[in-house]
């Protein structure tokens, strides 16, 4: 592409990453190593690509735009999907499972069942859901692909309107799990196509938190629909209102959102000129999102080390986050107060949460850190759920569910945004992110922890939940020294280098993306 942007002296911005064609834009500073052959142009993805003044006005100008046109409608489809995953839980306060003549643990086996379903089917093969969403979202395109989940989750949420049994719940929560499973990753790829990446993690935070507030408007949505008088019960009109509004905003989205950020409708020419050719720096020239999958995306993601190591760690981070979004209602119940109050009084837990995601990833992308700001935010869930199982009254023990509320929400987003901007390859990028939608398994090991027999004071599953963490905060911890153990590495086998050599290990194929030994993992 053409520069008409960089007449300014260029200034560092965002994260640099290197140039598999081996011919470097030119406005990208390439940093150099202090090696043998200091000449050699090198490509270290931690100092950023650089934008002139000019450019930087336009930056954020484009920023703004997508701020005001994409962002909102993305999080608000991300607010539907944590309501239609929660409501469940709402329904449950004001005797769902009784209405129907269902067991008391029938909840907790569809929540269970209906996390499962993100990883596999009931196929004997064993499909893998996310990535194979994924994979199909990046195939026809996330902007058709998003409104075609959400719609049909949307129908199997409105169905359970009309529950019968505890076999027909199971396999409504299936079917929303089999159609919700692509739709978090494919939202993430898309956003990661629309942001530079240390503009990335601030904005997934945004669009993420509408998990955590799905859980603040789920209970101010059941507290006022628990209470409608009419034909049917009370839950029967929650599922109704809220599964119909899924299906009526995924049909907008649709004609709302761009398919790619370089034709997006509210962008004059000169933005979207712009907002391609940022992408395109700061990918490396990789950001080629009209190729689809290839079997070399599908055999590098699955032999990607650093996505394996971090998984667990993930998992484990993810409980109390996955637990709380369903069964915090129940929890507060629990504590003292009515069904109805119980829902209103899960609102404030919901919205810390969210304000305090909000916060780490905003400053996650000002310091261009992301390790530290996972541990410190796990810290303060392990001291939450000290308190919540230590303070004697329930007041204390509501203020301490408050408390770890401010940290639980946070390891996945800011994992999702480490794990991009450490893998520039589009099309590996994208299955990373489906396969990263395993750290719903934590949904799996969540739905099984707040089980009645437990209650009411849980103090088993919140063990669990602190124990988990515990090793979620060392397990982070490990992982940012295994990347910095792997650059030093990296950067000792190019100082040894001819620049001949590096100038061929910039260009050929052998080694593509991340696998480069030009490249550097952020941390």
């Amino acid at each position: 592409m053409s520069a008409p942007y960089s007449e300014a002296k260029p200034e560092v911005w965002a994260v640099h990453s290197h140039d598999p064609s081996g011919v470097s834009d030119q406005h990208s500073r390439v940093e150099k190593q202090p090696a043998v052959h200091e000449e050699a142009p090198l490509s270290v993805p931690q100092f950023g690509i650089e934008i002139s003044k000019d450019e930087r006005a336009l930056h954020r100008r484009v920023n703004m735009k997508m701020d005001l046109f994409v962002l909102p409608i993305m999080s608000l489809l991300y607010l539907m999907n944590g309501i239609d995953r929660s409501n469940v839980g709402n329904a449950a306060t004001v005797n769902f499972t009784q209405d129907v003549g269902m067991p008391a643990d029938a909840v907790n086996n569809a929540v269970s069942l209906f996390f499962i379903t993100y990883q596999t089917s009931a196929d004997p093969a064993v499909i893998i859901f996310q990535p194979i969403s994924s994979a199909l979202g990046k195939a026809v395109g996330v902007k058709y692909w998003m409104p075609f989940l959400m719609v049909s989750w949307g129908l199997f949420t409105l169905a359970h309107a009309y529950v019968k049994s505890e076999g027909e719940l199971i396999a409504f929560r299936l079917m929303v799990g089999v159609f919700e499973a692509g739709f978090y990753p494919c939202s993430v790829y898309y956003l990661s196509t629309c942001y530079i990446r240390y503009d990335l993690a601030f904005r997934v935070a945004i669009f993420y938190g509408c998990y955590a507030i799905a859980g603040a408007f789920s209970g101010l949505i059941a507290y006022g629909l628990l209470q409608v008088k009419g034909a049917l019960y009370p839950w029967q009109y929650l599922f109704i209102v809220e599964g119909a509004f899924t299906c009526a905003l995924g049909v907008f989205s649709l004609f709302w959102l761009p398919r790619h950020i370089s034709t997006a409708w509210f962008l004059k020419e000169d933005e979207r000129e712009w907002a391609a050719e940022r992408m395109a720096r700061d990918s490396g020239g990789q950001d080629n999102v009209s190729v689809g999958i290839t079997m070399r995306d599908v055999k590098e993601s699955l032999k990607d080390w650093k996505f394996w190591v971090i998984l667990p760690a993930n998992i484990a981070a993810s409980v109390p986050g996955q637990a709380f979004s369903v069964f915090l209602p129940i929890i507060v119940k629990n504590l003292g107060y009515a069904s109805y109050r119980a829902n209103l009084f899960s609102v404030p837990p919901y919205a810390i949460g969210a304000v305090g995601l909000w916060c780490f990833a905003y400053s996650s992308d000002h310091f261009k850190e992301r390790a530290f700001h996972i541990i410190t935010a796990l810290g303060v869930v392990i001291l939450g759920l000290i308190l919540v199982n230590e303070l004697p009254s329930n007041q204390g023990k509501y203020a301490a569910l408050c408390i770890l509320q401010i940290g639980s929400y946070t390891a996945p987003p800011l994992t999702v945004a480490w794990l991009s901007q450490n893998t520039p390859s589009p099309g590996k990028r994208a299955l990373i992110m489906g396969f990263n939608g395993w750290g719903n398994l934590a949904g799996v090991i969540g739905s099984q922890l707040f089980r009645a027999q437990y209650a009411p004071a849980y103090r088993l599953p919140f063990f669990v939940c602190l124990g988990v963490n515990i090793f979620a905060f060392i397990a982070y911890l490990a992982y940012r020294y295994l990347l910095l153990f792997a650059n030093r590495r990296r950067a000792a086998k190019v100082a040894r280098m001819s620049p001949e050599e590096i100038q061929e290990e910039l260009t050929d194929e052998k080694r593509l993306g991340d696998k480069k030994y030009t490249f550097r993992y952020t941390t």
